[in-house]
Protein backbone atom coordinates (compact mmCIF):
# COMPACT_ATOMS: atom_id res chain seq x y z
CA UNK A 1 0.00 0.00 0.00
CA UNK A 2 1.38 3.36 -1.00
CA UNK A 3 2.16 5.64 1.97
CA UNK A 4 0.66 9.14 1.86
CA UNK A 5 3.08 12.09 2.02
CA UNK A 6 3.73 13.67 5.44
CA UNK A 7 2.01 16.91 4.44
CA UNK A 8 -1.24 14.96 3.86
CA UNK A 9 -0.94 13.27 7.25
CA UNK A 10 -0.47 16.63 8.95
CA UNK A 11 -3.50 18.04 7.12
CA UNK A 12 -5.62 15.05 8.15
CA UNK A 13 -4.57 15.48 11.78
CA UNK A 14 -5.14 19.25 11.57
CA UNK A 15 -1.54 20.09 12.52
CA UNK A 16 1.25 21.84 10.70
CA UNK A 17 4.08 19.97 12.39
CA UNK A 18 4.79 16.42 13.45
CA UNK A 19 3.45 15.20 16.75
CA UNK A 20 5.93 15.88 19.59
CA UNK A 21 8.13 12.98 20.48
CA UNK A 22 8.35 11.58 24.00
CA UNK A 23 11.66 13.32 24.65
CA UNK A 24 10.14 16.65 23.67
CA UNK A 25 7.16 16.10 25.99
CA UNK A 26 9.49 15.36 28.91
CA UNK A 27 11.55 18.44 28.05
CA UNK A 28 8.44 20.64 27.97
CA UNK A 29 7.30 19.28 31.32
CA UNK A 30 10.74 19.88 32.84
CA UNK A 31 10.75 23.43 31.48
CA UNK A 32 7.30 24.11 32.93
CA UNK A 33 8.34 22.65 36.27
CA UNK A 34 11.45 24.80 36.30
CA UNK A 35 9.43 27.92 35.52
CA UNK A 36 6.94 27.08 38.25
CA UNK A 37 9.77 26.48 40.72
CA UNK A 38 11.39 29.82 39.88
CA UNK A 39 8.08 31.63 40.36
CA UNK A 40 7.55 29.95 43.73
CA UNK A 41 11.07 30.82 44.83
CA UNK A 42 10.53 34.44 43.84
CA UNK A 43 7.27 34.58 45.80
CA UNK A 44 8.98 32.94 48.77
CA UNK A 45 11.72 35.59 48.74
CA UNK A 46 9.07 38.32 48.64
CA UNK A 47 7.26 36.71 51.58
CA UNK A 48 10.50 36.55 53.53
CA UNK A 49 11.12 40.23 52.82
CA UNK A 50 7.68 41.19 54.11
CA UNK A 51 7.81 38.79 57.06
CA UNK A 52 11.26 39.76 58.34
CA UNK A 53 10.11 42.99 60.09
CA UNK A 54 7.34 41.07 61.84
CA UNK A 55 9.79 38.34 62.90
CA UNK A 56 12.19 40.96 64.26
CA UNK A 57 9.36 42.68 66.14
CA UNK A 58 8.32 39.34 67.66
CA UNK A 59 11.92 38.61 68.62
CA UNK A 60 12.35 42.03 70.25
CA UNK A 61 9.12 41.62 72.21
CA UNK A 62 10.57 38.54 73.94
CA UNK A 63 13.86 40.13 75.00
CA UNK A 64 14.93 41.91 78.13
CA UNK A 65 15.46 45.65 78.09
CA UNK A 66 19.23 45.20 78.41
CA UNK A 67 19.29 42.90 75.39
CA UNK A 68 17.41 45.48 73.31
CA UNK A 69 19.23 48.59 74.58
CA UNK A 70 22.48 47.44 76.16
CA UNK A 71 24.45 49.88 78.28
CA UNK A 72 27.75 48.53 76.98
CA UNK A 73 28.70 50.39 73.82
CA UNK A 74 30.57 47.43 72.34
CA UNK A 75 27.62 45.10 72.81
CA UNK A 76 25.24 47.50 71.08
CA UNK A 77 26.55 46.45 67.66
CA UNK A 78 25.69 42.76 68.12
CA UNK A 79 22.46 41.45 66.63
CA UNK A 80 20.66 38.73 68.55
CA UNK A 81 17.74 37.36 66.56
CA UNK A 82 16.82 34.53 68.96
CA UNK A 83 16.03 35.89 72.44
CA UNK A 84 18.10 34.53 75.29
CA UNK A 85 16.38 34.37 77.70
CA UNK A 86 12.83 34.38 76.34
CA UNK A 87 10.74 36.78 78.44
CA UNK A 88 7.05 35.97 78.01
CA UNK A 89 6.32 38.23 80.96
CA UNK A 90 6.56 41.26 78.65
CA UNK A 91 3.09 40.55 77.28
CA UNK A 92 1.58 40.28 80.74
CA UNK A 93 3.30 43.51 81.75
CA UNK A 94 1.82 45.27 78.73
CA UNK A 95 -1.72 44.12 79.49
CA UNK A 96 -1.49 45.11 83.15
CA UNK A 97 0.48 48.33 82.61
CA UNK A 98 -1.15 51.37 84.22
CA UNK A 99 0.10 53.77 81.53
CA UNK A 100 -1.38 51.61 78.74
CA UNK A 101 -4.96 50.61 79.55
CA UNK A 102 -4.91 47.85 76.98
CA UNK A 103 -8.39 46.37 77.69
CA UNK A 104 -10.03 49.82 77.56
CA UNK A 105 -8.26 50.81 74.34
CA UNK A 106 -9.19 47.46 72.80
CA UNK A 107 -12.84 47.97 73.70
CA UNK A 108 -12.87 51.48 72.21
CA UNK A 109 -11.25 50.25 69.00
CA UNK A 110 -13.69 47.35 68.69
CA UNK A 111 -16.70 49.64 69.13
CA UNK A 112 -15.53 51.98 66.38
CA UNK A 113 -14.47 49.11 64.09
CA UNK A 114 -17.74 47.17 64.40
CA UNK A 115 -19.90 50.25 63.74
CA UNK A 116 -17.73 51.28 60.79
CA UNK A 117 -17.74 47.78 59.29
CA UNK A 118 -21.53 47.47 59.49
CA UNK A 119 -22.12 50.95 58.09
CA UNK A 120 -19.60 50.80 55.27
CA UNK A 121 -20.61 47.31 54.14
CA UNK A 122 -24.34 48.04 54.00
CA UNK A 123 -24.18 51.53 52.50
CA UNK A 124 -21.53 50.59 49.92
CA UNK A 125 -23.56 47.54 48.87
CA UNK A 126 -26.66 49.69 48.27
CA UNK A 127 -24.79 52.27 46.19
CA UNK A 128 -22.85 49.61 44.27
CA UNK A 129 -26.06 47.78 43.39
CA UNK A 130 -27.52 51.00 42.03
CA UNK A 131 -24.48 51.65 39.84
CA UNK A 132 -24.36 48.05 38.61
CA UNK A 133 -27.99 47.04 38.05
CA UNK A 134 -30.18 50.15 37.91
CA UNK A 135 -29.99 52.21 34.72
CA UNK A 136 -30.48 55.94 35.13
CA UNK A 137 -29.32 59.07 33.38
CA UNK A 138 -25.88 60.24 34.37
CA UNK A 139 -24.87 56.97 35.97
CA UNK A 140 -21.47 56.91 34.31
CA UNK A 141 -20.69 60.52 35.22
CA UNK A 142 -21.64 60.02 38.86
CA UNK A 143 -19.59 56.85 39.04
CA UNK A 144 -16.56 58.65 37.58
CA UNK A 145 -16.91 61.48 40.10
CA UNK A 146 -17.17 58.94 42.89
CA UNK A 147 -13.99 57.20 41.71
CA UNK A 148 -12.19 60.55 41.51
CA UNK A 149 -12.66 61.00 45.26
CA UNK A 150 -10.25 58.09 45.78
CA UNK A 151 -7.45 60.38 44.63
CA UNK A 152 -8.04 62.83 47.50
CA UNK A 153 -6.04 61.91 50.63
CA UNK A 154 -7.57 62.40 54.05
CA UNK A 155 -5.14 65.13 55.20
CA UNK A 156 -6.34 67.36 52.34
CA UNK A 157 -9.96 67.36 53.54
CA UNK A 158 -9.21 66.88 57.23
CA UNK A 159 -9.77 70.51 58.16
CA UNK A 160 -13.00 70.74 56.18
CA UNK A 161 -14.41 67.59 57.75
CA UNK A 162 -13.39 68.76 61.22
CA UNK A 163 -15.15 72.09 60.61
CA UNK A 164 -18.26 70.25 59.42
CA UNK A 165 -18.42 68.09 62.53
CA UNK A 166 -17.89 71.14 64.74
CA UNK A 167 -20.73 72.92 62.92
CA UNK A 168 -23.03 69.93 63.47
CA UNK A 169 -22.15 69.86 67.16
CA UNK A 170 -22.73 73.60 67.59
CA UNK A 171 -26.10 73.83 65.84
CA UNK A 172 -27.63 70.44 66.62
CA UNK A 173 -28.12 68.50 69.85
CA UNK A 174 -25.82 65.79 68.47
CA UNK A 175 -22.35 66.24 69.93
CA UNK A 176 -19.54 65.25 67.55
CA UNK A 177 -16.11 66.40 68.67
CA UNK A 178 -14.73 64.46 71.60
CA UNK A 179 -16.87 61.39 70.78
CA UNK A 180 -16.57 58.28 68.63
CA UNK A 181 -19.13 59.52 66.09
CA UNK A 182 -16.72 61.24 63.66
CA UNK A 183 -14.73 57.99 63.46
CA UNK A 184 -17.58 55.69 62.41
CA UNK A 185 -20.40 57.92 61.13
CA UNK A 186 -18.76 58.70 57.73
CA UNK A 187 -18.56 54.97 57.06
CA UNK A 188 -22.37 54.84 56.88
CA UNK A 189 -22.19 56.91 53.69
CA UNK A 190 -19.97 54.37 51.93
CA UNK A 191 -16.45 54.58 50.58
CA UNK A 192 -15.34 54.88 46.98
CA UNK A 193 -13.12 51.80 47.03
CA UNK A 194 -15.77 49.58 48.62
CA UNK A 195 -18.43 50.78 46.16
CA UNK A 196 -16.12 50.11 43.23
CA UNK A 197 -15.26 46.64 44.52
CA UNK A 198 -18.88 45.64 45.08
CA UNK A 199 -20.03 47.14 41.79
CA UNK A 200 -17.53 45.02 39.90
CA UNK A 201 -18.83 41.95 41.70
CA UNK A 202 -22.49 42.78 41.01
CA UNK A 203 -21.66 43.15 37.32
CA UNK A 204 -20.54 39.51 37.26
CA UNK A 205 -24.00 38.35 38.38
CA UNK A 206 -26.34 37.61 35.45
CA UNK A 207 -29.29 39.93 34.90
CA UNK A 208 -31.54 36.89 34.42
CA UNK A 209 -31.67 36.40 38.19
CA UNK A 210 -33.07 39.85 38.87
CA UNK A 211 -35.41 39.65 35.86
CA UNK A 212 -36.84 36.33 37.09
CA UNK A 213 -37.39 37.78 40.56
CA UNK A 214 -38.97 40.89 39.06
CA UNK A 215 -41.38 38.76 37.00
CA UNK A 216 -42.38 36.94 40.19
CA UNK A 217 -43.40 40.29 41.67
CA UNK A 218 -40.34 41.01 43.78
CA UNK A 219 -39.54 44.66 44.34
CA UNK A 220 -36.15 46.21 43.70
CA UNK A 221 -35.40 46.18 47.40
CA UNK A 222 -36.46 42.56 47.61
CA UNK A 223 -34.17 41.64 44.70
CA UNK A 224 -31.28 43.37 46.42
CA UNK A 225 -31.87 41.76 49.82
CA UNK A 226 -33.00 38.27 48.79
CA UNK A 227 -31.06 37.66 45.58
CA UNK A 228 -28.01 39.89 45.32
CA UNK A 229 -26.76 40.11 48.90
CA UNK A 230 -26.60 36.34 49.50
CA UNK A 231 -24.62 35.90 46.29
CA UNK A 232 -22.28 38.76 47.17
CA UNK A 233 -21.12 37.34 50.50
CA UNK A 234 -17.48 36.85 49.36
CA UNK A 235 -17.22 40.46 48.15
CA UNK A 236 -18.96 41.73 51.30
CA UNK A 237 -16.44 39.81 53.40
CA UNK A 238 -13.58 41.50 51.53
CA UNK A 239 -15.10 44.95 52.14
CA UNK A 240 -15.68 44.16 55.80
CA UNK A 241 -12.11 42.93 56.26
CA UNK A 242 -10.58 45.97 54.55
CA UNK A 243 -12.75 48.31 56.60
CA UNK A 244 -11.87 46.57 59.84
CA UNK A 245 -8.15 46.74 59.08
CA UNK A 246 -8.37 50.43 58.17
CA UNK A 247 -10.22 51.39 61.35
CA UNK A 248 -8.10 49.13 63.56
CA UNK A 249 -4.86 50.71 62.34
CA UNK A 250 -6.15 54.29 62.07
CA UNK A 251 -4.05 56.79 63.99
CA UNK A 252 -4.77 60.20 62.47
CA UNK A 253 -8.55 60.06 62.94
CA UNK A 254 -8.50 59.37 66.70
CA UNK A 255 -5.69 61.91 67.11
CA UNK A 256 -7.88 64.64 65.56
CA UNK A 257 -11.28 63.91 67.13
CA UNK A 258 -10.66 62.25 70.51
CA UNK A 259 -9.88 64.47 73.49
CA UNK A 260 -9.89 62.35 76.65
CA UNK A 261 -7.47 59.48 77.47
CA UNK A 262 -10.32 57.11 78.28
CA UNK A 263 -11.47 57.44 74.67
CA UNK A 264 -8.15 56.49 73.08
CA UNK A 265 -7.86 53.65 70.59
CA UNK A 266 -5.03 51.13 70.39
CA UNK A 267 -3.09 53.05 67.75
CA UNK A 268 -3.26 56.25 69.78
CA UNK A 269 -2.54 54.38 73.01
CA UNK A 270 0.68 52.95 71.56
CA UNK A 271 1.95 56.46 70.85
CA UNK A 272 1.09 57.58 74.38
CA UNK A 273 2.76 54.47 75.81
CA UNK A 274 5.92 55.13 73.80
CA UNK A 275 6.34 58.64 75.20
CA UNK A 276 5.14 57.87 78.74
CA UNK A 277 8.46 56.54 80.08
CA UNK A 278 10.75 59.37 79.04
CA UNK A 279 12.62 56.88 76.84
CA UNK A 280 11.35 54.12 74.59
CA UNK A 281 11.30 50.65 76.14
CA UNK A 282 11.51 48.81 72.85
CA UNK A 283 10.79 45.35 74.22
CA UNK A 284 7.54 46.52 75.83
CA UNK A 285 6.57 48.59 72.81
CA UNK A 286 7.13 45.65 70.46
CA UNK A 287 5.11 43.37 72.77
CA UNK A 288 2.24 45.87 72.68
CA UNK A 289 2.53 46.13 68.88
CA UNK A 290 2.35 42.34 68.53
CA UNK A 291 -0.81 42.26 70.65
CA UNK A 292 -2.33 44.97 68.47
CA UNK A 293 -1.74 43.25 65.12
CA UNK A 294 -2.50 39.67 66.22
CA UNK A 295 -6.32 40.10 65.96
CA UNK A 296 -6.01 41.35 62.37
CA UNK A 297 -3.77 38.41 61.41
CA UNK A 298 -6.13 35.89 63.03
CA UNK A 299 -9.13 37.48 61.32
CA UNK A 300 -7.42 37.22 57.94
CA UNK A 301 -6.52 33.55 58.38
CA UNK A 302 -10.03 32.71 59.58
CA UNK A 303 -11.58 34.39 56.52
CA UNK A 304 -8.80 33.58 54.07
CA UNK A 305 -10.86 31.33 51.80
CA UNK A 306 -13.75 33.79 51.57
CA UNK A 307 -11.32 36.69 51.11
CA UNK A 308 -9.50 35.03 48.20
CA UNK A 309 -12.79 33.99 46.62
CA UNK A 310 -14.10 37.53 46.80
CA UNK A 311 -10.94 38.97 45.24
CA UNK A 312 -10.80 36.30 42.51
CA UNK A 313 -14.43 36.76 41.44
CA UNK A 314 -14.41 40.57 41.43
CA UNK A 315 -13.89 42.55 38.27
CA UNK A 316 -14.35 39.71 35.79
CA UNK A 317 -16.90 41.69 33.81
CA UNK A 318 -17.40 45.34 33.00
Amino acid sequence: MKRSPPELDYAIRGTKSPLPQRGQVVSNRARKSLNRLSVHLGLLLCCLGFGLPFAWMLSTSLKTLDAVSPTDGAASHSIQFIPDPVVWQNYANVVTNEKLDFPLYTRNTLIIAVLAVIGNTLSSAVVAYGFAKIKFKGRGVLFSIMLATMMIPFPVVMVSIFTLFRFIGDYTPLQMLGTFRPLWLPAWFGSAFSIFLLRQFFLTLPDDLSEAARIDGCSELGIFVRVMLPLARPALAVVALFTFMGVWNDFLGPLVYLQRPEQYTLALGLQVFQSAHGGTQWNMLMAASVLVIVPVILLFFLTQRTFIQGIATTGMKG
